[in-house]
């Protein structure tokens, strides 16, 4: 599928809603844009397509005079996340425009939503990697939530890379691909997608194209 310009946005929460028919569709709410244009590139320009956005609002105290002068420059308020998109396509946006759901998705359109997942701070391997833990009986002492051995012997003589242990768990950049708009609701900027989105309520989550289709 060819890759056009996406949509910053923020989670809301999760609600359902019911089909003609009576099922029931676990959906979360996004409040996608609007976005503003601060930046269009080209092949010829800058060798790849794609469009720079900006959402929300940023203090002037809180804004570098470099960032000041780039929102600046593109005729637009201070914005409080800038994200680029990639496209496959020369864009026809133009600079200091505004970008909102109805310009880019419609109902029923397949999207891959990447946000920050909930950070759960430090966690064993059982929480972590869904180890299954050592037997609790037959004198099992102080070993129930080990992750068991890590060792290579002699050769390599190392532990190998992304052995699964304890550690940091959340925290980190998620994407769920493949999630269907099932609502718009063009006034207000809100995109209903079925399914879950990572992140908590309030979190800053891009919405693209989905580049895999199921």
């Amino acid at each position: 599928m060819a890759k056009s310009a996406g949509l910053i946005g923020r989670k809301i929460g999760m609600t359902q809603i019911f089909s003609d028919d009576g099922t029931v569709n676990p959906v979360t709410v996004i409040e996608a844009g609007p976005c503003s244009v601060l930046m269009v590139k080209t092949i010829e320009g800058n060798g790849y397509n794609a469009i720079q956005l900006g959402f929300g609002s940023r203090k002037d105290k809180h804004t570098t005079k470099a960032q000041a002068g780039h929102f600046a420059k593109a005729g637009v308020p201070a914005a409080r996340v800038v994200k680029e998109f990639r496209m496959d396509k020369t864009p026809t946006f133009e600079v200091g425009s505004s970008i909102s759901t109805n310009d880019l998705f419609k109902e029923g359109q397949r999207v891959d939503v990447t946000g920050t997942s909930k950070g759960c701070g430090f966690a064993g391997v059982m929480k972590r990697h869904n180890f299954a833990g050592f037997i609790s009986s037959h004198g099992t002492h102080e070993f129930f939530r080990h992750g068991g051995s890590i060792g290579c012997s002699l050769t390599p003589g190392r532990v190998a890379k992304g052995k699964k242990m304890p550690g940091h768990m959340g925290n980190a950049r998620t994407t769920i691909q493949n999630l269907s708009i099932t609502k718009i609701d063009a006034e207000r900027n809100l995109i209903y997608v079925r399914g879950g989105v990572p992140g908590p309520n309030g979190g800053v989550v891009y919405i693209a194209d989905a580049v895999k289709l199921s």
